[in-house]
């Protein structure tokens, strides 16, 4: 029996189909998956009262649930300021980005020697649904498709802390990426780039498999957003809008 790692997305972790999220859940979920397809973008406030409105939640657990977001590196909390989306720093973005290229780079050198055909028609599939969702214009789901791909690879490398850090990282330097819509038709997180990976690794190339992972993110790298504290409606983000 092969024990070979079995590849997921790097979504969200959600409770079992038969059971609703207690709200505290749903509201993580959520405010999960709105960071992560830039319905709430980088410096947004995270204001606790209205959230607590949102879900119905005592301000307690909402600072619990900020707290769950923190550790995976989306919300930043400021004392005597409160809750935002991450917003690194130029500083601390090329030391993410340093940190992702030698991990990612050790990822792919890895799969080039233990990773089968049925890895590679999967991650095909990733790379096929990511495409199609930009081509549909889809932008939140081909943004957490770009993300989910990377992580996918590390979870194939079977190194279960290599994955955690990369899910805190790949998470927050989504954040930066630059909105490819305003930005001359830049990609965030080119697919293309992503299929030249998987070519590489499928011919068992382990030194061009480096090569273009070290250029995908360098040209992930180039495209960060810079801008200051932008202020959104958390309803309408969340998909609340109307309600009170």
């Amino acid at each position: 029996m092969s024990t070979r790692p079995r590849l997921v997305t790097a979504s969200a972790p959600s409770n079992p189909p038969q059971a609703e999220p207690a709200n505290d859940e749903r509201m993580y979920l959520e405010v999960y998956d709105a960071i992560m397809e830039h319905r709430l973008p980088a410096g947004t406030k995270m204001a606790e009262q209205t959230l607590g409105e949102i879900y119905g939640l005592a301000r307690h657990h909402v600072r619990k649930v900020l707290a769950r977001l923190a550790a995976d590196g989306l919300v930043d909390i400021e004392p005597n300021r409160g809750a935002y989306i991450a917003s690194p720093g130029a500083e601390e973005a090329q030391d993410m980005f340093d940190l992702r290229q030698t991990l990612e780079q050790s990822v792919v050198q890895k799969l080039a020697r233990q990773a089968g055909p049925e890895d590679f028609a999967t991650l095909r599939d990733m790379i096929g649904r990511e495409r199609d969702a930009y081509m549909q214009g889809n932008r939140p789901l081909w943004i957490r498709l770009s993300a989910d791909f990377h992580i996918a690879l590390a979870r194939l490398g079977g190194n279960a802390l290599v994955v955690d850090i990369l899910r805190r990282l790949v998470s927050r330097t989504t954040l930066l990426i630059s909105d490819a819509d305003k930005a001359g038709g830049q990609q965030p997180c080119s697919f293309d780039e992503h299929l030249a990976v998987v070519d590489a690794l499928e011919r068992k190339d382990d030194a061009q498999a480096q090569k273009a992972m070290a250029r995908h993110l360098e040209q992930c790298a180039c495209r960060m957003l810079s801008g200051g504290e932008r202020r959104f409606d958390l309803r309408a983000a969340l998909g609340k809008a109307g309600q009170t």
